[in-house]
C-alpha cells in the first residue's frame, strides 16, 4: 500500500501478512482512522497474489478496547443527540452502513484471516475478531460483547457471526448480559480454537498456523472459504441490514446520551428506557 496508515501497521513474511492495530486511542480503540483504513488494508490484501493468509493482532497490552467513544462521539453526536428527524436518520443509516462495511472488509477478504487476541477484546474488538476465520488467544485475554451496557445493539457483525461460531445460547448470554469472559471460558464455548500461555506464544502459534495454511493450494483454500460462507442459512449481509435499520430508529435515545455522559464522568449509567 502506498498510503501512510495511522491506525494499523502491515508487515509481510513470505505469504503471510500481519496487520497490527495501533490505535492511536488507548487499547487500540476503534476511531475514524481505523474505519477508514480497514477496507483499504484488507482490500489490498485480498488483491495481493503474494498474500495467502493474514493475521490480525493488537499492539501493546491489548487486542482492542472497542469503539473509541471520544473520537466517535464527535462523528455521531450530531446524528443522535437532540431532536432527530428523517434527514438525520437517513444520514445515520448511511454512516452506520459505512462502519459495518469497514469491519466486514475482514470477512470479505478471500484470504483466511487469523485473529491473535491478547488482553482485552471488547465490543467492537469482538466484532473484528468474529469477522476473522479463526481466533486464537493468550491466557490473559478477556472478552466482552458490551454494547448493551452502553444502550446500543451491537451492529458491526458480532450478532451475525457469533451464532455460527459459538451457537445461539452462548451468543445470547454474552449479548444480553454484556459480561466479561476469560480465555478459559472462551476456549470452552468455542470462541477461540486455542489459548496460549503468553502473548509471545500466541503470536508464534498464529504464525505457525498461518504458515501451515499458506503451504496449501491458495485457490483451494479460498474456495473452501467461499463454500463455507455460501452454506450459511442466513447471510451476514441480511443480518447486518436488519440491525442497521434497528439502530437507525432507536440509537438516538436518552439512554445513549446518558451512556456517553456516564463514560465522560466515570460513573455507572442510570438508564430509564427512553
Amino acid at each position: 500500500m502506498t498510503e501512510e496508515l495511522k491506525s494499523m501497521r502491515v508487515g509481510r513474511e513470505g505469504p503471510v501478512a500481519e496487520v497490527t492495530l495501533l490505535g492511536p486511542a488507548k487499547g487500540n480503540a476503534m476511531g475514524p482512522d481505523l474505519f477508514r483504513e480497514l477496507p483499504l488494508v484488507f482490500g489490498a490484501l485480498d488483491k495481493d497474489p503474494e498474500v495467502r493468509v493474514a493475521i490480525l493482532r493488537g499492539s501493546g497490552d491489548h487486542f482492542c478496547y472497542g469503539l473509541d467513544l471520544p473520537g466517535m462521539f464527535q462523528v455521531l453526536a450530531p446524528l443522535v443527540g437532540g431532536p432527530v428527524g428523517a434527514l438525520e436518520r437517513t444520514r445515520l443509516l448511511d454512516m452506520l452502513g459505512e462502519l459495518q462495511a469497514s469491519v466486514d472488509a475482514i470477512a470479505r477478504c478471500r484470504k483466511p484471516v487469523i485473529a491473535a487476541i491478547h488482553g482485552w477484546c471488547i465490543g467492537g474488538g469482538l466484532d473484528l475478531a468474529s469477522a476473522c476465520d479463526i481466533r486464537l488467544c493468550a491466557k490473559d485475554a478477556r472478552f466482552s460483547l458490551r454494547e448493551v451496557k452502553m444502550a446500543i445493539v451491537a451492529d458491526l457483525g458480532s450478532l451475525q457471526h457469533l451464532p455460527r461460531i459459538i451457537g445461539e445460547g452462548h451468543t445470547r448470554e454474552l449479548a444480553y448480559t454484556g459480561r466479561n469472559i476469560d480465555a478459559a471460558e472462551a476456549l470452552r464455548i468455542g470462541l477461540v480454537n486455542s489459548a496460549h500461555d503468553t502473548p509471545d506464544a500466541l503470536f508464534a502459534a498464529a504464525r505457525a498456523l498461518a504458515a501451515e495454511i499458506a503451504a496449501n493450494a491458495p485457490l483451494s483454500v479460498q474456495g473452501v472459504k467461499r463454500m463455507l460462507e455460501w452454506g450459511d442459512a442466513k447471510s451476514v449481509p441480511e443480518g447486518l441490514r436488519q440491525v442497521l435499520l434497528w439502530n437507525t430508529a432507536f440509537l438516538p435515545s436518552k439512554d445513549l446520551q446518558e451512556a456517553f455522559a456516564a463514560f465522560a464522568e466515570k460513573r455507572p449509567p442510570a438508564y430509564k428506557g427512553e
